[in-house]
């Protein structure tokens, strides 16, 4: 058993004024602090792919590269573990405690430039991470990193200004999260809410994701494939499970484009208008996904007011 070798450590100032916000004004939509470290994890896992191609001294090898989420309704926990690149310990100093790439600096400035607080915001800016603290009581992060001589590494924290870096023991490749919740958050301790928002949130993300074993992401996001691969039985069924629909697409229109922006898109419009038989104004329908990741539902200025029935 290693020595442990903790000790308390402030975090960077910035990051406690990001912490405060998140903790305290953030959110009412709390479940997005899952689409954040499940957003994470994925980008660990995609690093590690490609140093798999480049680098032949990797740690851990064999291990496969998916996304493993764990509920606990008795203990009120939620494990988020990976097997990507991992964190060295001047990594989990820069990426969980300082400024240096958490993009807080920026984020801090939006704030206070007066742009609203939100679930966008928080992806855009990169401090995902910090949204576990609107749920948790404290966190723990198990790493190891990728590299042969990498150690097994125990970062926790309460989010109340310090956190801890010891070494410890037993860690596999990758980064592995235990969040212990809070008495007011224990619903996220439950496997089908959790198996909700991973439908909604990261439904498309590229690397498996398991929650208690049971594979959840099985549809394909067929808008990032060359519509002349996909076939009329497959467009239907995307439609169906993105609108969450029952009716038929009266007409689909799938599309690339490359400059100024790089934007792939599908979109559908509905056998019926629900308008039409007086259930209100339809909310809009186009989700926006970046990365594969759900950062907007119902983003309000991507389509004209007129064009709020499409489905995509």
């Amino acid at each position: 058993m290693p020595e442990k070798d903790s000790k308390k450590i402030e975090f960077q100032a910035e990051v406690k004024q990001v912490l405060d916000i998140v903790i305290n004004s953030l959110y009412t939509d709390k479940e997005v602090f899952v689409r954040e470290l499940v957003s994470n994890a994925s980008d660990a896992l995609e690093k590690l792919r490609y140093l798999q191609l480049t680098d032949k001294e990797v740690y851990d090898e064999e291990l496969p590269l998916e996304i493993n989420i764990r509920t606990d309704e008795d203990g009120k926990t939620i494990t988020i573990e990976d097997h990507g690149v991992g964190m060295m310990r001047d990594e989990l100093v820069d990426n969980l405690g300082t400024i240096a790439h958490s993009g807080s600096k920026a984020f801090l400035q939006a704030v206070k430039e007066g742009s609203e607080v939100g679930d966008n915001l928080i992806g855009q800016f990169g401090v995902g991470f910090y949204s576990v603290f609107m749920v948790a009581e404290s966190v723990e992060v198990y790493t190891h990193g990728w590299k042969k001589n990498a150690k097994s590494l125990l970062w926790k924290s309460d989010g109340s200004g310090t956190y801890e870096i010891e070494t410890t023991s037993g860690v596999r490749r990758g980064t592995k999260i235990v969040v212990h919740l809070k008495e007011d958050a224990a619903e996220f301790s439950n496997g089908e809410r959790i198996k909700q928002i991973l439908t909604r949130y990261s439904g498309f993300v590229q690397f498996p994701i398991k929650l208690n074993g049971e594979q959840v992401n099985t549809i394909q996001p067929i808008w990032l494939r060359n519509k002349n691969e996909i076939t009329d039985e497959e467009y239907r069924d995307f439609y169906k499970f993105q609108a969450n629909a029952f009716d038929e697409p009266v007409y689909r229109m799938h599309f690339s484009s490359e400059a100024p922006i790089d934007i792939n898109a599908v979109i559908f419009v509905p056998e019926h208008n629900p308008e039409r038989f007086g259930f209100g104004k339809t909310d809009p329908g186009v989700g926006l996904y970046c990365k594969k990741i759900l950062i907007d539902p119902k983003p309000e200025k991507l389509l004209p007011e007129w064009l709020r029935f499409l489905k995509g």
